[in-house]
């Protein structure tokens, strides 16, 4: 195979392998916290057993990048096996057994031999320009799973895991809750495509992050901080999970047919309440942010009187400023540990208010880390939506009216992932996603 003409120079090529490289460091120090004899469990009850993401990440970077380097199969079964996770709108739960997925020897084989093939041919020739939009998914896919696992683990049992090293805690700072004016203006949505061949790591993006456009957004009112343990068990107190006029028709079905009486994360010990960590227990921290499902969290923004911001109020609040729109709330410097709870320096939340330095112009804080942030809006296309050839389902088989936008990141989430314009998103009553909130009014 002949170096193409149009190739990646080499220093991006490079950048993209060490960045690479890294992502799977990453996934491979999370996949340790597991005990072995916990590999072929199943954390949440939607979702694929552990031992399948052991073979999915390799079978996605295979399935994606082999095709356009010219690489033949090997094990077509298992790159077939691997391939597709998990969403479970309107299905069943699944069935599998144990016995039913590969004895792990064979997994851990498929995807040392995966990486080897892949990296061979990477290393020697590189991909063409016109494919490079296929690295930057491959590694982004890769620390997606980096979070979303993370998220399956904090629910295997404590027992299953191998502890680490705690992170140092932070002491909760001195804030009161508040309410920040907003006043009326543009938010822009979305990033512009870049033309064919110009393809590079600064304007890469999902396929729901294009194209970029402009909105008119009238006043409104956000809270400084996400809203705290401490408020959400108030409304806990008040009899909120009883109040029928709180809910919506589907979230009231929701929180009577599932029982739901208590964040996902929390647990109850001898009548107090506590927060189920990584991998311990510990006594309820009130000023960390509510970790909740976004029906929940529009259930307390009834409570208060408010309601959840749209993705272009949080536009709005995060971005806008007397000189115009930046890249992060705090500014153009790329993401560092002062400015929040992100890449994953900790297991755990911080108190909020904890990183002033990364508060938007207007003054909202924790903004980005710390806890994705659930909108109103339902996940849908831009105009001039166009799906990756490659990936036509990433984004456009979640176009269903049942997702909604998430936006900011938490503290696993990669600084990669941590521009303006990357959506999340996630069902109204999925409990296990590192997910906060704030109201507006």
């Amino acid at each position: 195979m002949a170096t193409p003409a149009a190739a990646i120079p080499g220093t991006e090529r490079h950048s993209f392998l060490r960045k690479w490289a890294d992502s799977r460091a990453v996934t491979d120090r999370l996949f340790e916290i597991v005990q072995p004899q916990a590999l072929y469990d199943r954390p949440i009850p939607e979702r694929h057993r552990i031992v399948f993401y052991i073979g999915h990440l390799e079978a996605f970077d295979w399935n994606l990048l082999a095709p356009v380097l010219g690489l033949e199969s090997r094990q077509p079964d298992l790159d077939r096996l691997f391939a597709f996770g998990i969403d479970p709108v309107g299905g069943g739960l699944p069935t599998d057994q144990p016995s039913d997925w590969p004895r792990m020897e064979e997994v851990r084989r498929y995807a040392t031999g995966v990486r080897q093939a892949l990296d061979a041919r990477l290393n020697k020739h590189g991909l063409d320009v016109t494919d490079s939009v296929r690295l930057h998914v491959a590694l982004e896919h890769r620390l997606m799973h980096a979070e979303t696992l993370a998220y399956m683990f904090h629910q295997l049992a404590l027992d299953r895991k191998v502890a680490q090293p705690g992170s140092r805690a932070l002491a909760a700072p001195s804030v009161k809750p508040r309410m920040i004016e907003i006043p009326a203006g543009k938010a822009t949505l979305g990033r512009p495509r870049p033309r064919p061949g110009e393809e590079t790591a600064e304007s890469f993006g999902w396929d729901n992050e294009f194209e970029a456009h402009t909105v008119d957004v009238p006043p409104f009112a956000i809270d400084a901080y996400n809203v705290t343990n401490g408020q959400f068990l108030d409304f806990m107190r008040a009899g909120g999970y009883g109040e029928r006029s709180l809910w919506t028709e589907a979230d009231w079905d929701w929180v009577r047919s599932e029982g739901v009486s208590h964040p996902r994360f929390w647990v109850e010990k001898a009548g107090h309440w506590h927060y189920r960590n990584m991998f311990a227990e510990e006594p309820l921290s009130l000023d960390w942010p509510a970790y909740v499902s976004q029906a929940e969290a529009s259930a307390y923004a009834r409570w208060v009187g408010r309601r959840l911001p749209t993705e272009a109020e949080f536009h709005r609040a995060a971005y806008d400023s007397p000189a115009g729109e930046r890249e992060y709330p705090w500014g153009a410097e790329p993401p560092a540990e002062r400015y929040g709870n992100f890449d994953f320096r900790h297991w755990n939340p911080v108190p909020v208010g904890s990183s002033p330095a990364g508060r938007s112009a207007a003054g909202v804080e924790d903004l980005v880390g710390n806890g994705w942030e659930w909108t109103s809006s339902v996940f849908e296309p831009f105009p001039g939506f166009q799906p990756y050839s490659f990936y036509p389902g990433y984004s456009a088989n979640f176009f269903d009216g049942k997702h909604y936008v998430m936006k900011g990141g938490s503290s696993r989430t990669a600084a990669c992932m941590l521009r303006r314009s990357f959506r999340n998103w996630f069902q109204p009553h999925y409990p296990f996603v590192y997910a906060a909130f704030r109201c507006v009014t």
